[in-house]
């Protein structure tokens, strides 16, 4: 059996037409940056994720970037964040003039551990960027609580993680403001690029309205310097016909979900754990295996296809030797990191498809 390891073509003929009646609808209008299309997706996404604000911008690093700013991170600060991640969570502190100090993951969740955050707080930490990694939620609760003790802020990479729920309450409403992403293959995705920043804070989101439009106050009043970080209107008017069917992909990811662990769940591998009170959405289905390169050549020879997210800790990437992380420094990201398999995950591959995924796994790992 074929087993793709993502396809986005499947979604899209689902959707063609009223994509295509939407993006003629922008064309019709002209309204190709900002404009109508992405006011509405602003409200429509603020109210999904059970925030007051939403500010559409162009990436989800651009999100992240203008979150830390309003946090009032700059030039000698220090935040504290993960490894284990995508560069963007640490090129947009860096964006800031700041250092990104990487604290080691919990094995179990592959999210930061947030008992190892205290330790690594000095007198230039200015934040806290937790990542919901493949979806599933840091433990925010935790986070929070040393946060509140040392008076940081707090902002929520949640650019894999649309619609998560930690302890009921959705991600991207519990630290000062959160970063998503759309980028095309996120599980709401655009066709293009594109992100946002929410919150509830009202200061925050009047000073991401300005930064994501060089600054401007007014057209051609211009109170600070700021970015060229606008939305197209394409990727409004795309993400709010996919806005409307986010719940149902994500009951399908988590229906996937299931089929992998119930016939993993005896195999040499490891699996992230899902906290009962959380919801993951599963961006990502992730397992951890020894020989990772072997299995998923033998995985590719059986026609399952699969991908490595991430093969290198943030720590150990040249672009950071500078910080003076050394191999061993932070062992469980780096483990992680070394034996981390991600399986076929998306709303339209087939129960049948993922049962023989698993299987196969299974058969080449062996039984525990």
């Amino acid at each position: 059996m074929k087993v793709p390891y993502f396809d986005l073509k499947a979604q899209y003929a689902g959707l063609k037409n009223e994509i295509l009646g939407a993006m003629d609808r922008v064309c019709q209008n002209a309204a190709f940056i900002l404009g109508d299309e992405v006011a509405q997706f602003e409200k429509e996404f603020a109210a999904y994720c059970e925030v007051k604000h939403c500010v559409a911008l162009n990436s989800g690093t651009s999100a992240l970037h203008v979150a830390l700013l309003a946090a009032g991170v700059g030039n000698g600060d220090e935040v504290i964040t993960t490894p284990n991640t995508f560069i963007a969570t640490a090129e947009a502190i860096s964006y800031t003039g700041a250092k990104p100090v990487f604290v080691d993951i919990d094995p179990a969740t592959a999210n930061i551990d947030p008992k190892l955050i205290a330790r690594a707080i000095t007198p230039k930490t200015k934040a806290i960027m937790p990542v919901h990694l493949y979806g599933r939620p840091a433990a925010m609760n935790a986070i929070l609580d040393v946060a509140a003790r040392q008076r940081l802020a707090v902002i929520e990479d949640a650019c894999q993680a649309h619609g998560a729920r930690c302890r009921g309450k959705r991600v991207g409403g519990f630290g000062l403001a959160a970063a998503f992403s759309f980028y095309p293959t996120k599980n709401l995705g655009g066709y293009g690029e594109g992100g946002a920043l929410t919150t509830n804070d009202e200061y925050t989101a009047q000073l991401a309205r300005s930064l994501r439009d060089h600054g401007a106050a007014h057209r051609y009043t211009h109170e600070r310097i700021g970015y060229n970080y606008r939305m197209d209107g394409f990727q409004g008017a795309v993400l709010r016909i996919k806005l409307k069917q986010l719940d149902g992909w994500t009951a399908k990811r988590q229906e996937l979900g299931r089929q992998y662990r119930k016939h993993l769940a005896n195999a040499r591998v490891e699996l992230p754990h899902d906290d009962p009170h959380d919801e993951c959405v599963y961006h990502l289905f992730a397992v951890y295996v020894d020989n990772r390169d072997a299995v998923r050549a033998e995985l590719e020879a059986r026609g399952v296809q699969t991908a490595v997210h991430y093969p290198m800790p943030l720590s150990l990437q040249k672009a950071y030797a500078n910080l003076g992380y050394r191999p061993g420094s932070l062992p469980q990201a780096e483990r992680a990191c070394e034996r981390v398999l991600c399986l076929p995950m998306y709303p339209e591959l087939r129960l049948e498809q993922a049962e023989y995924a698993a299987k196969t796994l299974a058969e080449i790992v062996g039984p525990k």
